[in-house]
């Protein structure tokens, strides 16, 4: 009985063999050298990534801030560095059609330190605004205060000015500002480091201070006095 070859199963032909390289071309990749990577030219500039904190322009790099400056100090005319004290700021609302206006006023109080005091008022739309204007007007009006040491004032004095009523008494040292509100403001702006201050009248606030300079304006030390009356300090003694 005879074999059916087409029943019979096909050999499986084995995988092709890598076929090895042959010498002439392994000679030839040899002797070829590898090609060295291309150098960058002459005024191209290397890239930098300007990530966070690096130096480059990129995003995220950051820049070199110059130092920020304090701004210039209020002087006089003469030159004489002034010191400034805000003793209160008020608002006004002005009702309109469409909701609430806001408007600002400052009362400022600017001194050398030394026996010269001044008071300024100003307003605006912006508290800073009219911080600004105050303070022009303070240095617009300053007056000449007479002290004993630079320390405290020569004798008791009162002034009113409104409603405003304040007394102030001279002190020994080391007693220190013993004031409030607006007429501590005036005394530290003028200098004065012992001092016993007592309101005695309105609680508002511009007629007090203005009550305060009054008073400081009358003060008079001994020589002024005698200068005044026409004798020496040597012959009154």
């Amino acid at each position: 009985m005879s074999e059916n070859k087409e029943n019979t199963p096909s050999e499986e032909k084995p995988a092709a063999e890598a076929k090895p390289a042959t010498p002439a071309a392994a000679t030839s990749a040899a002797a070829t050298p590898a090609t060295p990577p291309a150098a960058a030219a002459p005024n191209e500039r290397p890239q930098q990534r300007g990530g966070r904190g690096g130096q480059g322009g990129g995003k995220g790099g950051r820049k070199e801030r110059p130092p920020r400056q304090a701004p210039a100090k209020p002087q006089t005319e003469d030159g004489v560095e002034l010191t400034e004290k805000v003793v209160f700021i008020n608002r006004c609302a002005k009702v309109v059609k469409g909701g609430r206006r806001f408007s600002f006023s400052a009362l400022l109080v600017s001194g050398t330190g030394e026996g010269r005091i001044g008071v300024g008022f100003g307003k605006a739309n912006e508290v800073a605004e009219c911080i600004r204007k105050a303070s022009i007007d303070s240095r617009r009006q300053l007056h000449k205060i007479s002290l004993v040491d630079g320390r405290t004032i020569p004798h008791d004095t009162y002034a009113e000015h409104g409603g405003g009523k304040v007394l102030l008494k001279p002190a020994v040292e080391g007693t220190g500002v013993i004031a409030g509100g607006g007429v501590r403001a005036v005394c530290e702006a003028v200098g004065i480091k012992d001092i016993l201050a007592k309101s005695l009248g309105s609680n508002n606030h511009a007629n007090v201070v203005k009550a305060t300079v009054e008073a400081l304006k009358a003060l008079r030390t001994r020589e002024e006095v005698l200068k005044a009356r026409g004798l020496y300090k040597e012959k009154a003694l």
